[in-house]
């Protein structure tokens, strides 16, 4: 499963939510700024958790954790899970 935290208005974010539609990649999304109260803390402690720090996007496939729109990284990761 493929999951990405994003924010709304990160063009980056758009463009990996964009790239992942094109390649008919079905994921999660967690808009981490449309978020409210509990959901948001959660998300954020999530993507912490993950990269260390609070920068979007981040996105999850498998094992491996990718830190901004890296498309190489992405189709790589894709296929190694497969």
């Amino acid at each position: 499963m493929v999951k990405v935290y994003a924010l709304s208005t990160c063009p980056w974010c758009k463009k990996v939510k964009r790239y992942l539609e094109d390649h008919q990649v079905q994921y999660n999304c967690v808009d981490v700024d449309l978020a409210q109260g509990e959901e948001q803390k959660v998300a954020l402690e999530e993507v912490e958790k993950l990269t260390g720090r609070r920068s979007f996007p981040v996105t999850v496939i498998g094992d491996t954790v990718i830190q901004g729109y890296k498309e190489d990284e992405i189709e790589r990761a894709l296929k190694s899970e497969v």
